[in-house]
C-alpha cells in the first residue's frame, strides 16, 4: 500500500511484543494490568505503564493504516448516538457505519444538537472523501436540520427500526466502557473509541456467517495484515 511502518527507534522492545500488548488491549476487555500479566506469564516483563504508554502512541497509527486498508465505504450509510458518562458529565458518542458494517468514523461531543450533527457529516465527508447515496438515521431532529444544510441531495431516512447496524456497533464500546469502568476526559475517550473502532472489528469477521475452515483462513488473512501495518514483518529483532 505504500505506507510507511511506525518508527520503533528507541524502545528497546521488540516490535513483535509492543504490537502483541497494543492488539491484547484493543482486541479484547482487558486492563493494563491484565496485559502486564498476560506478558508475565509468557515470561515477558513489561510494566502496564509501559503498556499504557505503547497503546497511546501506536494505537491510532495501527488503526489508521488498517482504515486505509478498507474497501470503498458503501452509498449508504447508518448513523447513531449514545451517551457515554465521562467525569459523572453526559456526552455523546456519535457514529457511522456503511451497510456492511464497516466503522467510517466516531466523534464524542458534549451535545446532540444541529450543530453537532452538522459538525459530524462533515467530518464523516472528510474523512471518507465520498458523499452516500443514502443516509439512515433515528428520528432525532437534529439529523434532519443538519442534512438539509450538509447533504440536501442525498436521501435521508428516517426510522427507529431502519438503524440496526448503527446501534449493534455500540455494543462493542458498551463492553469495553464498563470493562474500563468509565471514560476519564473527552479526549481521552476520542483518543482510545478512535483506535479501538479501527482495531477491533478488523479482528471480528462475522464469525457466524463462515464456516470454521473459512473463518480460520479469514483470520490468518487479517493477522498477516497486521504483521505487515505494524511492521513485524522484515524487522529486527530489537530496535
Amino acid at each position: 500500500m505504500g505506507a510507511v511502518s511506525p518508527s520503533y527507534k528507541g524502545h528497546r522492545y521488540p516490535v513483535e511484543v509492543i504490537s502483541h500488548c497494543v492488539w491484547l488491549y484493543h482486541r479484547f476487555p482487558l486492563s493494563f494490568r491484565e496485559v502486564e500479566e498476560l506478558m508475565l506469564e509468557r515470561g515477558i516483563a513489561v510494566s502496564y505503564e509501559t503498556v499504557r504508554r505503547w497503546c497511546a502512541k501506536f494505537g491510532q497509527q495501527y488503526a489508521s493504516a488498517l482504515r486505509r486498508r478498507q474497501p470503498r465505504p458503501g452509498d449508504t450509510w447508518h448513523l447513531d448516538e449514545v451517551f457515554l458518562k465521562i467525569s459523572g458529565e453526559r456526552k455523546y458518542l456519535w457514529r457511522a457505519v456503511d451497510q456492511d458494517g464497516n466503522v467510517l468514523d466516531i466523534l464524542v461531543q458534549d451535545r446532540r444538537d444541529k450543530a453537532a450533527a452538522r459538525r459530524f457529516f462533515r467530518r464523516l465527508m472528510k474523512r471518507t472523501h465520498t458523499v452516500p447515496r443514502v443516509i439512515v438515521t433515528d428520528k432525532l431532529r437534529s439529523y434532519g436540520a443538519a442534512h438539509r444544510e450538509v447533504m440536501p441531495c442525498v436521501e435521508h431516512r428516517q426510522s427507529k427500526y431502519l438503524n440496526d447496524r448503527a446501534e449493534n456497533s455500540h455494543q462493542p464500546t458498551r463492553q469495553r466502557e464498563r470493562a474500563m469502568k468509565g471514560f476519564r476526559s473527552v479526549g481521552g475517550a476520542q483518543r482510545f473509541l478512535s483506535a479501538f473502532s479501527g482495531i477491533s472489528p478488523h479482528f471480528r469477521p462475522r464469525r457466524h456467517l463462515t464456516t470454521a475452515h473459512d473463518y480460520r483462513a479469514e483470520m490468518a488473512i487479517r493477522f498477516a495484515i497486521w504483521d505487515q501495518i505494524t511492521g513485524t514483518v522484515g524487522q529486527p529483532t530489537t530496535t
